[in-house]
């Protein structure tokens, strides 16, 4: 797993990355923090924090602070589970489905809400979603958050489902990054898509919006990143995660009051890391659909998991009891 991080991030960053730390150190002058986040806009406030160097600000003297980028949620787990970062964002199925599996991990708050957005390719002779039956969709994995969103709704509104159970939608996976490119092409008819590549897609003229954020199933009310740590952390290096949790909430916070320089910020570091560069009218159409909070709602999460064993993505019934930690940010 490590040897495909690696691959991956030398494709995105061309050999920028910086290096990852280690943090069994004890001695604050040498120690380092790694902490991990994905090139999308739901993770601006990672974005911003390392921007604006704000977790040197808040742990000790002496501590180094590294990043790591990331290009899925499994691979991010298994980063937090192995002590390879302290902790970082990545979306919530992932957590949800680790710690369901017996991950020992908290989320300790969140990033973002909203930016899911069903896109239908622009000649695919889609124009409601009853229209998908024998048609493709594609999500960044199957089961991540994406995917269940999008499936809940059509199960429950529209009485759809994929062939992975028979259905009769067919599903693929893909980078959400070259969903444009494969509605140019004719590869898929749909997608479910997170920002800013939603607002590239309309950019682009590629697709169309199907279903806005508003109306996906929990496109709203769920957090559309969380911000994880290893229990064994929270445990052991209370003050290291209050330490961790104080920059995260400071970069959430200078996003709802300093939006158009957050933008700026997101703006380069997606370049930076992908080499792609987003325009602003991109930024400004994908912001609408996004709300910046650290908040955490545990029934959202709850019920989301739920609708992850009801689409077959989990063998059992979970309880989410002991998963989200919210004392961090209380203090």
């Amino acid at each position: 797993m490590k040897r495909l991080i690696t691959f991956a991030f030398i494709l995105l960053m061309g050999g920028i990355m910086a290096a990852c730390g280690n943090a069994s150190a004890d001695n604050n002058d040498s120690e380092t923090i790694t902490i991990g986040y994905f090139p999308n806009i739901n993770h601006v406030a990672g974005m911003v924090a390392e921007e604006k160097d704000m977790y040197t600000e808040t742990l000790p003297d002496g501590t180094d602070v590294n990043y790591k980028y990331f290009p899925d949620g499994s691979a991010f787990m298994t980063a937090v589970e192995t002590g390879e970062i302290e902790g970082g964002l990545v979306g919530p199925g992932p957590a949800m489905n680790h710690f369901a599996s017996g991950a020992d991990v908290n989320i300790v708050g969140a990033g973002s809400k909203g930016g899911t957005v069903i896109m239908a390719r622009q000649d695919a002779g889609i124009n409601s979603p009853e229209d998908l039956a024998g048609k493709s969709f594609i999500s960044p994995r199957v089961g991540c958050t994406h995917d269940v969103q999008f499936e809940t709704m059509m199960k429950e509104e529209y009485g759809l489902t994929s062939d992975r159970v028979g259905g009769e939608m067919k599903h693929v996976t893909g980078k959400p990054a070259t969903y444009a490119s494969m509605f140019e092409t004719g590869r898929v008819d749909v997608g479910t898509v997170p920002e800013p590549w939603a607002s590239v897609i309309e950019a682009e003229g590629t697709g169309k919006v199907l279903v806005d954020t508003p109306n996906v199933a929990y496109g709203e009310t769920l957090p559309a990143a969380v911000f994880v740590t290893s229990q064994e952390l929270v445990d052991n290096k209370p003050e290291k995660v209050q330490n961790i949790v104080d920059a995260h909430k400071q970069a959430t916070e200078f996003i709802q009051n300093n939006p158009e320089e957050a933008k700026t910020i997101a703006i380069k570091k997606i370049k930076d890391i992908t080499d792609q560069e987003l325009s602003q009218d991109v930024i400004d159409n994908a912001w609408e659909r996004i709300e910046f909070s650290y908040d955490v709602d545990e029934q959202v999460l709850q019920d989301f998991i739920d609708s992850s064993y009801d689409l077959g993505f989990l063998d059992e019934q979970q309880n989410l009891d002991g998963l989200v930690d919210q004392s961090f940010l209380e203090s």
